[in-house]
């Protein structure tokens, strides 16, 4: 695919899509909830709509009309053996927090993915579960799917300290200890998106968070909500960046979803000397929300890890573009966590912007960006995932001398079907 080039100036207003995390576990507990659950801007991305599908195998009834997703919820207990192995696609959210739902059914389950899912790790889920009385194994005994995953209604409390920082990991433990006897205590390694802690509240359940430390009792019971997903601030990072590199440029993006687990980016961009402003933030989503305004800025290199890394871990390929447009290094580590999304989120950062004429060194554990350099025509690839693809759309609005051609653009509509005809809507 030929990608948008040579272009500043880019004005106007964006409405990002909802929260992918969101969206996921808005299903989710739907569906282990009694009643209706009614959800407004919901993420109808591959992803998303991968959960919606696999729900419906398990014997949940899904309505979807344009404006709402209708979830009729019969508790954990109204889940149904499906007739098949479930295949998620792309999504590793919804294959790790299934893990934790299922882990505690008394009928048996095969979860599968694509290429990409089939090479992330899921030992990280598989291990903390087996603590638990959980019964699964992946292919042929490894971490990798297909998981089978074998009814067992026995689950038991446990207290973990988990070795890495995770929601994912934390989600299906949450998941697991709802279903287990007694109360499980979860102590994170660093403080992660907390969505799912959030969406036991609003869905009528209880859960304790002191600091690093969360608490939760088994046999706990849900009821169905309504519910609005706020615009996702991953999606919207990539139009922030936009809006700061590319000259002559101010962005608006409505409805934004302002979770501080998940706001990273707003820190980096002021360490970095960018011009952000967020106004009309309120909680009338459930969740709080507001409007992110962005103009273009002359930007200085910064040091990025630490406790932050968790709160910007999926906008670390887009903040590396904007490190490559700021004077000075950039220096992003603690991200080790990287490796293992889609792809190799380090090493393909590296690669693609190095072949349109960054300055980027990868590390173990992150990046080393050397600015402010021009970057030019090149071939690149989004390796399949969605991530990578958008970020190297956001780099060609600032090629001069060319072309550049995106292998693999389709991966964008994992998270943003809709993410090119914005990009066009701000070209004056």
């Amino acid at each position: 695919m030929k990608l948008i080039t040579n272009k500043q100036g880019l004005v106007g207003e964006i409405t990002v899509p909802g929260d992918k995390s969101m969206s996921h576990r808005s299903i989710m507990f739907g569906a282990i909830a009694e009643g209706k659950t009614v959800i407004r801007h919901f993420l109808r991305a591959d992803d998303c709509l991968g959960t919606i599908k696999a729900f419906k195998a398990l014997g949940v009834k899904i309505e979807e009309t344009d404006e709402e997703i209708i979830v009729h919820g019969t508790g954990f207990d109204g889940l149904k053996q499906a007739e098949g192995p479930l295949d998620i696609g792309n999504s590793g959210t919804t294959i790790r927090l299934m893990m934790g739902i299922l882990a505690g059914r008394d009928f048996d389950t095969v979860i599968l993915g694509d290429e990409s899912i089939a090479k992330r790790p899921m030992n990280r889920v598989m291990l903390p579960l087996q603590e638990m009385g959980a019964k699964m194994h992946g292919k042929d005994g490894s971490e990798f799917a297909p998981i089978s995953i074998i009814g067992n209604q026995s689950l038991k409390r446990m207290e973990y300290h988990m070795p890495v920082a995770s929601a994912q990991v934390k989600s299906a433990i949450i998941f697991a200890a709802l279903q287990a006897e007694g109360e499980t205590i979860i102590h994170e390694k660093e403080k992660t998106r907390d969505h799912t802690e959030h969406m036991i509240r609003q869905f009528g359940g209880e859960i304790e968070m002191d600091g690093l430390t969360i608490r939760v009792k088994g046999g706990q019971k849900f009821i169905g909500q309504e519910m609005t997903v706020p615009g996702d601030v991953s999606s919207a990072a990539f139009f922030i960046v936009a809006g700061l590199i590319t000259p002559d440029s101010e962005i608006e993006l409505t409805h934004v979803g302002l979770n501080p687990t998940r706001t990273g980016i707003f820190d980096v961009v002021e360490q970095m000397g960018g011009s952000l402003v967020v106004k009309d933030s309120s909680r009338s989503t459930g969740k709080l929300a507001g409007t992110v305004v962005v103009k273009s800025s002359e930007l200085k290199g910064t040091e990025i890890g630490g406790d932050i890394i968790p709160r910007l871990i999926d906008e670390i390929p887009v903040i590396a573009l904007l490190a490559t447009q700021a004077e000075g290094t950039t220096i992003i580590k603690d991200a080790a966590e990287l490796k293992v999304k889609e792809t190799n989120r380090i090493d393909a950062v590296a690669n693609e912007l190095n072949k349109m004429g960054a300055d980027i060194t990868p590390t173990e554990d992150g990046l080393i960006i050397r600015g402010k350099t021009p970057l030019h025509a090149a071939n690149v690839t989004s390796y399949g995932d969605h991530r990578i693809g958008m970020m190297l759309q956001i780099a060609a609005l600032l090629v001069e001398d060319g072309d550049v051609e995106l292998d693999r653009a389709e991966a964008v509509s994992v998270s943003y079907p809709t993410f090119f005809e914005d990009i066009r809507s701000l070209l004056k």
